[in-house]
């Protein structure tokens, strides 16, 4: 028998089929099931259990965010979560024929909050044109500027402590949103550099402005992370009754009747293998049924992964896998879509940077960081330090910005996994749209096989122009008066990097993702034989009762960081499926 704490199961008791009926007290099986307690699955189980007749069931791979774990909670700590499998599912892509070979380290979140719960809780909605994009001109009926603006203010809940209070704005909703302090000289610095440059400035990066030099809004509050599960999941434990939530189980495929969703098979226990053991896997398998939808919010890795072991996408390549083909959905895992970036580092005159309070070189910092943030969450410990940004147009040709910024008042390797050797600060800078798109694919039809990433990295000759244009308005905002007092050597680049086969060179060598995976099934018309999933009502077609909600079903990347726009998907996602339900009673 399952016990139910706090309408959480325990996964460690003996399991059998159909016990998760039992977990609804004897009433009928759930109405929704939503696989991925990631920020879109987050949102969904709240808005959809607003309905008492609605029962939901929320499936994660990961384990819970524990309050005890400071590692999920305190902004400053995000790299032990980045560096560690602990909640994180610890994807790498294939060699990047483009960038020396090398493999990328694509880290994504495996615990309730999913990548929120692993990020450096950057707030960017986007440009407006990107959303005007996917209606005008990829065929996302309904997802314009101004039909997605509302649930960014629905989830949102800006901290009008600075006096802001316009038409693009929220104040009511989970999601706590403050705009990032930048009172450090070097922030400062930055922000004064837009002032000395055609860049200019923006006093609100998600308001009517977006292009110019500016603060970054940050989802912190009261010193600690707030992700889309402490905003959306958190509150209502132990308070909806039709709410189940799980840890530890991973959804391996969905199961139909013909072509319509009738549940999910899962194992218990996820453990990568690295050669096929499909008789172990099938002794582990467990499967639960529904009355309604199964909605796919696993992000835009695993979402199109357990599409394709479902029997959904390219039928020629799940037929290479002996997969029998439900519905053959040429775009499922295709137009991969993700932010490259890189650092340009300057050496810093002066010691005030990070350097020497962010690593255990100097313990007694660490330690005073980590005291004064336990005690009173403040200090260096409640902000990821990515306090201050910026965007701007590679070239007066283009519309709306391409380019994005983050500065960090230190500098950092690897992925930002190893610190800098002395003191400088740096600008994250990368294009927003680059016209190069990769793919996922099964390594197997064993779902403990992660499946192949290939983002295919500066595919298009463009992609590369604007690298170089990234690097060159970098160094003329270093170069600025503000930084005078401050700026040392060019660490990164270096002074010797100057001619484009110069730059290039250096972007093969040292270029990183940004996180930002998308597109991996796309919302669009059926006309298009690559769109997976329709625009209006969020179904996958050739399904009935299969929905996906999450990163994989933009047309195309937005104009900055992905997680709220993710959350305002989920949010309109949510009204969709609420109003697709009153039309069936």
């Amino acid at each position: 028998m399952i016990r139910i704490q706090r309408r959480c199961f325990n996964w460690r008791d003996s399991m059998r089929e159909g016990a998760f009926s039992q977990a609804f007290d004897g009433e009928k099986r759930p109405t929704h099931i939503i696989v991925g307690a990631g920020s879109a699955g987050c949102v969904l189980a709240n808005r959809l259990t607003e309905n008492p007749s609605n029962h939901i069931l929320l499936v994660e791979a990961g384990p819970k965010d524990h309050k005890w774990d400071f590692r999920l909670h305190m902004p400053a700590a995000l790299m032990y979560n980045l560096c560690s499998d602990t909640y994180n599912w610890f994807y790498h892509t294939t060699a990047q024929k483009n960038l020396n070979n090398r493999t990328f380290y694509w880290p994504r979140g495996r615990v309730w909050g999913g990548s929120s719960s692993l990020n450096a809780m950057c707030y960017v909605r986007g440009h407006r044109m990107d959303y005007d994009r996917w209606e005008k001109e990829e065929g996302a009926d309904g997802w314009n500027y101004e039909s997605c603006l509302e649930y960014f203010k629905k989830a949102e809940n800006y901290d009008r402590s600075l006096g802001e209070d316009d038409q693009f704005r929220g104040n009511r909703g989970p999601m706590n949103v403050k705009r990032g302090d930048g009172e450090h000289p070097l922030h400062r610095a930055w922000l004064e550099a837009g002032k000395h440059h055609r860049i200019g400035t923006t006093s609100d990066q998600n308001g009517k402005d977006q292009e110019g030099i500016g603060y970054m809004d940050m989802t912190i509050h009261n010193g600690e992370r707030v992700s889309a599960s402490k905003a959306y999941i958190h509150p209502i434990l132990g308070k909806r009754e039709n709410l189940i939530t799980s840890s530890g189980i991973t959804c391996t495929r969905v199961l139909f009747d013909g072509n319509r969703a009738i549940g999910i098979e899962f194992i218990r226990k996820l453990n990568f293998v690295g050669t096929e053991n499909i008789d172990s896997y099938s002794r582990e398998k467990i499967y639960i049924q529904g009355d309604g939808d199964v909605i796919l919010s696993g992000g835009a890795i695993n979402t199109p992964q357990i599409l394709m072991l479902s029997g959904l996408g390219p039928a020629e390549h799940l037929r290479s896998h002996g997969i029998p083909i439900v519905a053959d959905l040429p775009g499922v895992g295709q137009n991969l879509q993700d932010h490259l970036e890189i650092y340009v580092q300057q050496e810093c005159r002066k010691p005030i940077t990070l350097y020497n309070q962010s690593s255990w070189k100097f313990p007694h910092n660490m330690v005073k960081i980590g005291l004064e943030w336990f005690l009173a969450r403040k200090g260096l410990g409640a902000s990821s330090h990515l306090e201050t940004g910026g965007f701007v147009r590679s070239s007066d040709d283009v519309a709306h910005p391409d380019i994005q910024f983050h500065f960090l008042p230190s500098t950092v390797h690897e992925d930002g996994r190893v610190n800098g050797s002395c003191h400088g600060y740096q600008v994250h800078v990368g294009p927003m749209r680059s016209k190069s798109t990769g793919y996922i694919m099964l390594q197997s039809k064993d779902p403990r096989r992660a499946p192949i990433i290939n983002p295919k990295y500066l595919d298009k000759d463009e992609d590369w122009k604007e690298f170089r244009k990234c690097i060159r308005i970098s160094r003329e905002l270093f170069a600025t008066q503000p930084f005078d007092e401050f700026r040392g050597k060019e660490l990164a680049p270096g002074s010797d990097c100057q001619s484009d086969a110069d730059i290039d060179r250096f972007v093969r060598e040292k270029a990183a993702s940004a996180y930002h995976p998308s597109c991996t099934a796309k919302m669009g018309p059926a006309t298009d034989k690559m769109s997976v999933v329709n625009p209006k009502t969020l179904d996958v077609y050739g399904t009935e009762n299969l929905k996906i909600v999450d990163a994989s079903i933009m047309p195309s990347i937005v104009s900055g960081n992905l997680n709220a726009p993710v959350i305002m998907m989920a949010e309109k996602a949510a009204d969709l499926i609420k109003n697709e339900q009153q039309k069936r009673v």
